[in-house]
């Protein structure tokens, strides 16, 4: 036996290195080039040749969908049923339960019943996620974050299916499997995961103009955010409001966080992806379990039918935005999230969202993109839950009865009692019927046209102005970012070919952005293109500096570190964490070990032993008192100081802590104002208290410095004195 199982194990070596075998050979004859064969015609999988696949049919250039084009049906359904059961995209997500509640009656704007009744708590529910990564991913990747909302109405459930980013890649639902193929892991080797860094994705965006807009926000500090809870929400579409009048008026709809807009770095981002993968889902969750509880305003953009036609953009197309300066924000009302899930599978994973979930009242409009995702929303969950009945899972039904002669099918979850099933009928009274008053009435339109998959005029005029006015509302430092993110993106692709054509773009946007990542490349930097729209508009609104919040809410849920060692002061401990708790900040122990010894003698327990947690972990960082020994046998906290510094928080110490600061280009700073006999100090978010006896001044210090966020200041660098220069 010995002898038979080494003879074959040898045959199998030689076959494997000299001759494929027969399996090899079968699998071979169903092997297929899909790319680069020359004169290949693309086909639907029937083989029927296809003349346009870049522009749905349409009745008219702007008109609506058409649902004979077979050619999106079978691509979107395709695409629907990709993975089996992940989601396609937006496959990790969290989700949390609260209320929205309107602030008057908007019956003006709406029937919407959950939009007139400034009493009533309406139900809903929230799913956050990242877009591109698989389920398994991290939370921190650079990617544009989805805000699905679904509201459980009087009138039947609601979904709004929003993201993070106003605007999307693309302007037909006909693109969106080839800009999510092109986004995820290449199909040969699945590689790279949650990331967008690599050949497909920037040579499908390459060959994009469309997509020049998007681009600019994904790779601005908005695809970084600190926390859901600290990102805007975006309906991306222009929808349809109706009153009771039948009078209907064009929308956006926009979700504005209380606690402000934050971002991470992206340094920080890619450290978290190992200290802790879970950042955000961690976040949320404990930020309600704590009583913190999310809040974000729902405000629309409002513009009456008629006068769609003045504006330089169409408000149909999902690649551009309606600035603030031209449509204010209205607010209507807040959304508070909470309480978390029971059952992360029954609830955050079975939810269904479908952009074709309306109530009387909310409508959709023409949109290319829109009216693709109506059809393939609902489509997705078909083939995801497994059937039609997906919508009786207790997470996805609606509060209000649900009353009609839909039967059977897999999972069915009622017993439908009686014998008829039909409509009409007169053997059940008639019931149920359609209701004229009550029920949902499509808004009128007047719609004529030549079928085409031609893309309207309006569409293709322009790419680059609005991703221009973006990049002109950026702060210098949320532009650095900006440069920074595009030379890594662009650095891990290998074609020079494509990375020319991305250039090329970015010349049309901004010229010197431009040369800045191509010389980071080594590629040919170019000259300011002739053609090229340099305008000097910007939109404030546009920039994350122009929604800080307050700072009592920005300190809600912050996240600060005290780092201590054996011997630490315990009621000096409970003093600082009294007075931050109590600001809504949520102070974790870190200690060399998770068992510490006291002042007094006694074993104390630590959140974090200082190998299990970093300073990417938290907003802010606190180096309590410290035994000179100590800090010479703790080699941890002198990198969470420079790393903390590194990433703009801001950072405490307290008394013999400050010694860390000695050697680096920090000490100045420190010796100089504690000479002046100076009890509690703070600048450019270091904060340092001489002695413990400041402890209540140095913590109301540390909590106002904390409240900005990061101190950005610090990146400027050139313009700061050298001992207040990021350490390289």
């Amino acid at each position: 036996n010995h002898f038979f199982a080494t003879q074959l194990l040898s045959s199998e070596k030689s076959t494997m290195t000299s001759a494929p075998s027969s399996k090899f050979t079968v699998l071979q004859k169903d092997s297929v080039s899909r790319s680069g064969q020359p004169g290949a015609t693309l086909t639907t999988d029937f083989g029927c040749p296809i003349a346009h696949t870049d522009d749905s049919l349409r009745a008219g250039a702007r008109g609506p969908t058409l649902m004979e084009d077979f050619h999106l049906h079978e691509k979107l359904a395709r695409f629907d049923r990709e993975r089996i059961p992940e989601r396609v995209v937006h496959a990790r997500g969290t989700g949390a339960h609260g209320y929205f509640q309107a602030y008057e009656n908007f019956s003006e704007l709406t029937m919407a019943k959950f939009l007139c009744d400034p009493t009533a708590k309406t139900p809903v529910f929230v799913r956050f996620s990242t877009v591109f990564g698989s389920r398994g991913s991290m939370d921190t990747p650079r990617d544009v974050r989805g805000f699905a909302v679904k509201f459980y109405t009087p009138e039947g459930n609601f979904d709004l299916v929003g993201n993070s980013i106003p605007v999307f890649f693309i302007q037909d639902a006909i693109k969106f499997p080839d800009i999510v193929h092109a986004a995820k892991p290449q199909p040969h080797n699945e590689i790279p995961q949650a990331q967008t860094a690599h050949d497909n994705f920037w040579d499908f965006i390459s060959l994009m103009p469309e997509s020049m807009h998007m681009v600019m926000w994904v790779l601005s500090d908005r695809a970084l955010p600190r926390s859901f809870s600290m990102m805007q929400g975006f309906g991306v579409h222009t929808f349809r409001l109706i009153n009771s009048k039948g009078k209907g008026r064009f929308v956006k709809f926009h979700w504005i966080p209380v606690l402000g807009v934050h971002s991470l770095v992206w340094d920080e981002c890619q450290k978290l992806g190992g200290k802790d993968p879970d950042f955000a889902r961690r976040d949320l969750w404990e930020a309600i379990e704590m009583g913190n509880f999310p809040e974000f305003e729902l405000a629309v953009q409002i513009i009456e039918e008629g006068e769609e036609e003045k504006f330089d953009f169409d408000l149909l197309d999902s690649t551009k935005i309606i600035p603030e300066e031209l449509v204010p924000l209205k607010k209507i009302g807040k959304m508070v999230l909470n309480r978390n899930p029971s059952n992360f599978f029954a609830e955050t994973e079975q939810v269904a969202f479908c952009v074709s979930n309306f109530v009387p009242g909310i409508g959709p409009t023409d949109d290319p993109l829109m009216q693709g995702r109506l059809l393939s929303y609902f489509d997705t969950q078909l083939h995801r839950l497994g059937g039609p009945n997906f919508k009786s899972l207790p997470i996805n039904r609606p509060l209000c009865p649900a009353m009609n002669f839909n039967s059977d099918g897999f999972h069915t979850c009622v017993i439908p009692k009686g014998t008829v099933n039909f409509s009409p009928n007169s053997l059940g009274q008639g019931l149920p019927e359609p209701s004229p008053t009550a029920g949902y009435h499509f808004h009128p339109e007047s719609l004529s046209g030549v079928k085409t998959t031609k893309r309207a005029l309006s569409f293709a005029v322009d790419h680059y102005s609005q991703a221009r006015l973006f990049y002109n509302s950026l702060s210098p430092v949320e532009k650095r970012h900006l440069i920074d993110a595009a030379q890594f993106e662009l650095g891990r692709v290998d074609s020079k070919a494509v990375k020319e054509r991305v250039i090329v773009h970015f010349n049309k946007i901004d010229h010197e952005m431009a040369v800045a990542v191509a010389s980071a490349l080594g590629v040919t930097t170019p000259s300011p293109d002739p053609e090229a729209n340099y305008h000097t508009r910007a939109s404030p609104a546009l920039s994350q500096m122009s929604h800080l919040g307050s700072p009592q809410a920005m300190l809600k849920g912050r996240r600060v570190a005290a780092i201590v060692a054996d011997g630490a002061n315990l009621a000096l401990l409970g003093q600082l964490q009294a007075e931050l708790n109590s600001a809504g900040c949520a102070v974790k122990v870190v200690a060399p070990q998770k068992a510490f010894t006291t002042d007094s003698g006694t074993l104390a327990t630590a959140d974090f032993g200082l190998d299990t947690a970093g300073s990417v972990m938290f907003d802010g960082v606190i180096f309590m008192p410290m035994p000179a020994l100590a800090l010479e046998a703790m080699g941890g906290p002198a990198m969470w100081l420079l790393e903390a510094y590194k990433h703009c928080k801001t950072i405490g110490l307290v008394g013999s802590s400050m010694a860390l600061l000695s050697g680096t280009p920090l000490s100045v700073r420190a010796t100089a104002a504690h000479d002046l006999q100076i009890p509690v100090v703070s600048d450019l978010g270091l904060v340092t208290a001489r002695d413990g006896s400041s402890i209540k001044e140095f913590a109301a210090s540390f909590a106002g410095a904390l409240a900005k966020h990061r101190h950005w200041e610090r990146v400027l660098g050139d313009e700061l004195p050298v001992w207040k220069r990021i350490p390289a």
